[in-house]
């Protein structure tokens, strides 16, 4: 009970940080290497499988521009926030590093956050730090957005695009199924485990390691030989990805849920690893200011979502508050939220952004860090 309310992230990450700090395991080890280096990088095309983008722009209609709006607002959040709270408990120059990959996890999700934290460079203790944070940060707003919104209150007429089903929830690392969303069989049922366990088989989980290992090896090649030296190659496997799966979403598609569990298994992995490399005393004196910069953050996200959307734009309130949760949360939250809610016909549109979400997240926010780095800051004395 405790878990699913603090979230399978934050719990594996406090367990890990605790074991560390009381010497059961270590603070270094080349499983931590091997897990960052080796293993992250192949959750990235994993995640993206379903990202076909012509899917997403034909089956979300309003929902994903309300979805951008929530993203300018994630990003003027982040300049904003960061004009005042610049993160300097951190050290070590992670200040603007920390901003960026949080700003693309609240435009994608902890796989963006991953793909920015390896591209800039920054520390494993500020990357313990700052998702722990902002785990909290985050579980507080999605209660608030469930407190706000309206259970049914959506109508069939206010939306188009094919019929959503149940989905299997329970936070930002469950697994749903894109197959059994598209299912025209039935309506608001449940999938039962044995429905969701004969989608993946042994044959799917090869492939998909096999199509996944192939992208990234593309990715390293490209990288190294085309771009210049000690950049990351995760932002252009993401876009490989991305282009692959708009190219061939049929094939990428019949992969996604595979591809799904084993990406979140890996994303588990590297929350572990996460957690076992922080030190609980940095996470304590950066923590006020990690709290204060993602709780700021996300207000004005919602601030200029809202504002905007509901008065200029005219979005539904129900629309408003799903793009939010899927920029902050991801698909499957979204998603979940959506079923909650009995936003029936919004479960799969609301997935749909999210996983476009993790299509720009690593882009905009390594955009973005561009400018915070020479941003000028307020420092109180």
């Amino acid at each position: 009970m405790i878990g699913k309310a603090m979230s399978a992230p934050l719990v594996t990450m406090a367990i890990s940080l605790i074991f560390a700090n009381i010497g059961l395991v270590p603070f270094e080890s080349q499983v931590y290497e091997f897990v960052n280096r080796n293993l992250v990088p192949l959750a990235v095309p994993l995640l993206l499988f379903d990202s076909d983008l012509r899917r997403v722009i034909n089956s979300t209609g309003s929902l994903l521009s309300a979805f951008m709006l929530g993203s300018v607002g994630t990003i003027v959040g982040t300049i904003i926030t960061f004009i005042f709270v610049p993160l300097a408990s951190l050290g070590g120059g992670d200040g603007w590093k920390v901003a960026s990959a949080l700003a693309a996890r609240h435009i994608g999700g902890a796989i963006n956050f991953v793909a920015v934290a390896e591209t800039l460079g920054i520390s494993s203790s500020s990357v313990s730090a700052a998702i722990a944070a902002d785990n909290v940060v985050v579980a507080l707003y999605f209660s608030f957005l469930f407190s706000i919104s309206k259970a049914g209150e959506m109508k069939k007429s206010q939306t188009s695009g094919p019929k959503s089903k149940q989905v299997l929830s329970g936070g930002d690392t469950d697994v749903i199924t894109a197959d059994s969303l598209l299912s025209p069989d039935t309506d608001n049922e449940s999938i039962s485990p044995a429905q969701d366990k004969k989608d993946i088989t042994l044959t799917k989980l090869s492939l998909s390691l096999a199509v996944a290992s192939t992208i990234v090896c593309a990715g390293d090649i490209i990288t190294k030989s085309f771009l210049p030296k000690g950049l990351s190659s995760i932002p252009l496997i993401s876009l490989l990805t991305v282009s692959m799966a708009t190219a061939l979403p049929i094939f990428f598609g019949r992969l996604s849920s595979t591809g799904t569990s084993l990406g979140i298994l890996i994303m588990q992995l590297f929350f572990a690893v996460s957690g076992a490399a922080g030190s609980i005393r940095l996470v304590l004196v950066s923590a006020p200011s990690l709290f204060l910069f993602s709780s700021l953050q996300i207000g004005i996200h919602f601030m200029i979502l809202y504002i905007f959307g509901k008065s200029i734009f005219r979005f539904k309130e129900n629309e408003l508050y799903l793009a939010s949760n899927a920029n902050v949360g991801g698909p499957t939250t979204a998603a979940a939220m959506a079923q909650a809610k009995e936003w029936n016909t919004l479960v799969l549109p609301a997935l749909l952004i999210g996983i476009f979400g993790y299509s720009i997240g690593t882009v905009v926010a390594l955009l973005l860090s561009k400018v915070l780095v020479i941003l000028p800051v307020v420092t109180f004395s």
